[in-house]
């Protein structure tokens, strides 16, 4: 094996290690939560349906990898939320789309922001470069990942541009 493929295995490996780490700190700071939030699988299906509106109910099922009667029954619970609303598909008269509602939006920008709150205190003590050269690792994961893969697995990305508040200029939640 080549140095550079071990390198890129090592990141790999290392990568999964914090992507199964940030799960579970995830999970576990949405049960600490006053107000659990949804559980997992429902938030993932929120997450692709914010990534793109009025997606199919198989167009979803597909892209969570689940079963049209599981998603079915993933969905009636979000719509008994008033997190989702079905529609029927504009040019389908079989088939029905899929949408966030504005609470379903509140909702899911509540849990970004915890998310993100969460990873802010972590990362507090980290010098400037540090954040700097984690920024741009993190840009360019996101990049590799998106270059990689269909829109199966869109999600809208934030650059570090458009994620520093700059003076002026008040932060975006996402």
């Amino acid at each position: 094996m080549t140095e550079r493929t071990d390198h890129a295995r090592h990141t790999a490996h290392r990568t999964a290690r914090l992507a199964e780490l940030l799960d579970l700190l995830f999970e576990q700071n949405r049960h600490d939560a006053p107000n659990p939030l949804l559980p997992a699988p429902q938030l993932r299906a929120m997450r692709v349906i914010d990534g793109q509106d009025h997606i199919p109910m198989r167009t979803l099922a597909h892209r969570l990898g689940a079963s049209p009667p599981s998603v079915c029954r993933l969905v009636d619970r979000l719509q008994a939320a008033g997190f989702v609303q079905r529609d029927p598909h504009p040019a389908s008269g079989r088939e029905i789309t899929l949408a966030l509602t504005p609470a379903g939006r509140a909702h899911l920008a509540q849990v970004r922001a915890g998310r993100e709150l969460f990873l802010q205190q972590a990362l507090a003590g980290l010098p400037e470069e540090e954040h700097t050269a984690l920024s741009s690792a993190l840009d360019t994961l996101h990049r590799a990942l998106a270059a990689d893969r269909s829109p199966l697995y869109a999600v809208r990305p934030q650059t570090t541009d458009t994620a520093l508040p700059r003076a002026g200029r008040p932060a975006r939640s996402a």
